[in-house]
């Protein structure tokens, strides 16, 4: 139970003004069908997810265990220290409209999620916990926790809650993760 809620706290905490939220706001104005958005994210986050939460298994698998838990820490850290830059606004493109809502919403969150944050965090909690399934299943309820919400109300949400600041607590939880994390192999 430990490694799903670390796993989804974590992946819904980087996940906030984070550039696949604000593509959620984009494509939920541009599309009305919801739920076929909301899909077409679970199936991307479940694909990208799975293969970053196994190839972290993988790496803890095949580089020296004495060096696992310092690499995973410190990389907490530079993650939340990443957190505090504002991702960009970046347009998206109209020309695969056409596919709809949910392959529309599969590809580019497929795509958004490459070396993305969330990928980062989710590659270093398959490295942490060894646990492909649990990982997987936490990160991608992670994703839906804070893109959902912005799929619905984004405009609504947006004008209410300063980003910058929960952008900081973020940013404060993986680094007081990651010093937590050193602290106790020292």
């Amino acid at each position: 139970m430990d490694i799903f809620l670390t796993s989804t706290v974590t992946v819904a905490l980087a996940e906030i003004g984070d550039k696949t939220q604000l593509l959620s706001l984009l494509l939920a104005a541009r599309f009305h069908n919801k739920i076929a958005l909301i899909l077409g994210i679970l199936a991307a986050t479940i694909i990208n997810h799975g293969l970053s939460a196994w190839f972290g298994d993988w790496l803890s698998g095949n580089f020296a265990v004495e060096y696992l838990p310092w690499i995973v820490n410190i990389s907490f850290i530079v993650v939340g220290l990443w957190l505090l830059i504002p991702d960009k606004d970046e347009d998206v493109s109209h020309k695969y409209d056409r596919y709809g809502a949910f392959l529309v919403a599969l590809i580019l969150f497929f795509i958004a999620e490459i070396g993305d944050k969330t990928q980062i965090a989710t590659v270093l909690l398959g490295a942490q916990y060894q646990s492909v399934l649990w990982v997987t299943i936490g990160t991608t309820l992670g994703m839906l926790i804070a893109n959902v919400p912005i799929i619905y109300a984004g405009k609504a949400l947006l004008k209410r809650i300063p980003l910058n600041t929960v952008r900081a607590i973020a940013a404060t939880v993986f680094v007081l993760l990651g010093v937590y994390g050193l602290v106790t192999i020292m």
